[in-house]
């Protein structure tokens, strides 16, 4: 146990001497970063952690990033992974899901248990038809959901219970329906539930912006509003579901990171600065576009207050929809 202690810590002090090393221009923040991925290769924790990475990389913040994929436990398996070895020279990262889980129970730790370091990117949620449809507007679902929401099939990319459900209900909420009458029809992912829609098997569907996007401008799907605070200049003729009839409607999927559970607060900000030189970069504009990501940086105490707030609104909604 002791040969296992002076190991970790002497592994966490060489850690912290990476994150210290910097060039003599002041421009590389950190030597290396070793990013730790909750999921499989290909997915949006992959695309982010991978993306991100590159931009460090190419603009010379960092010196060099490394890649690991731990897919297992809902994300669980990583995150377990980093509070057993406390390794200051490995960044997680993660999104919503981590919150909802937790509520859930599906894993017992929480964002609690680690160092939140910051969020990077979001995708804000959208409710969208058709082309086809004969539902205009958010006030048109709203009208046929009212009417009978028996009748109005609303899809999504994840279990009931899951992120998608719950942002249809928040909307419908907002709106002033009864959220808990919501006819959910869950998919295994986001492209199934998107075939779902163009079929016609849901009248509705309830989805990232980024998914969507490309596929109203090839004029295959209508967004009726976006869960954002303020129109998005990606699509600046989509109203926000606020504007649309559901009051004070707000949801972002983010993405971000986190530190092992004992990272001081100066290996901490190291972490912070690197990001937040990050987004100053043409390499961090490529990526972010090339994804169809927004930025919603906010880091340390800023990020740590953002999780709380959006624990305390999802976990709300989860017991009033009976999946708590």
């Amino acid at each position: 146990m002791l040969k296992l202690l002076t190991a970790a810590l002497g592994a966490a002090a060489l850690s912290f001497a990476t994150l210290g090393a910097a060039q003599a221009d002041g421009h590389q923040k950190l030597e290396d970063v070793h990013f730790l991925i909750p999921g499989g290769a290909g997915g949006g924790w992959d695309g982010t952690a991978r993306g991100t990475g590159e931009a460090l990389t190419k603009s010379g913040i960092v010196g060099s990033a490394t890649y690991e994929n731990m897919s297992g436990g809902g994300g669980g398996k990583a995150i377990a992974h980093l509070i057993e070895t406390d390794d200051a020279g490995t960044l997680m990262v993660n999104s919503t899901p981590i919150v909802i889980r937790s509520l859930q129970g599906v894993f017992p730790q929480s964002f609690r248990d680690l160092t939140p370091i910051a969020g990077t990117i979001g995708d804000y949620a959208a409710m969208v038809v058709n082309t086809d449809s004969d539902i205009q507007d958010f006030g048109g679902l709203l009208e046929a959901y009212n009417a009978d929401p028996t009748n109005v099939a609303i899809g999504g990319g994840s279990v009931a219970g899951g992120m998608d459900h719950i942002v249809v209900a928040l909307v419908m909420k907002a709106a002033g329906a009864d959220p808990t009458q919501v006819k959910y029809i869950p998919y295994d992912a986001g492209g199934k539930a998107m075939a779902g829609l163009l079929s016609g098997e849901i009248k509705g569907l309830s989805t990232g912006f980024g998914e969507a996007i490309e596929l109203a401008r090839q004029g295959e799907v209508r967004i009726l509003c976006v869960t954002a605070p303020e129109r998005l200049d990606a699509s600046p003729e989509t109203p926000t579901c606020d504007e649309a009839g559901a009051s004070g409607a707000e949801f972002v999927n983010w993405r971000g990171f986190f530190g092992a559970p004992g990272l001081s607060d100066e290996q901490a900000s190291a972490y912070q600065d690197a990001l937040e030189a990050m987004y100053e970069t043409d390499d961090w504009a490529t990526v972010r576009d090339r994804n169809g990501w927004v930025d919603i940086f906010n880091r340390g105490d800023d990020f740590t207050s953002f999780l709380e707030a959006q624990e305390e609104q999802i976990g709300g909604l989860m017991r009033e929809l009976g999946f708590l």
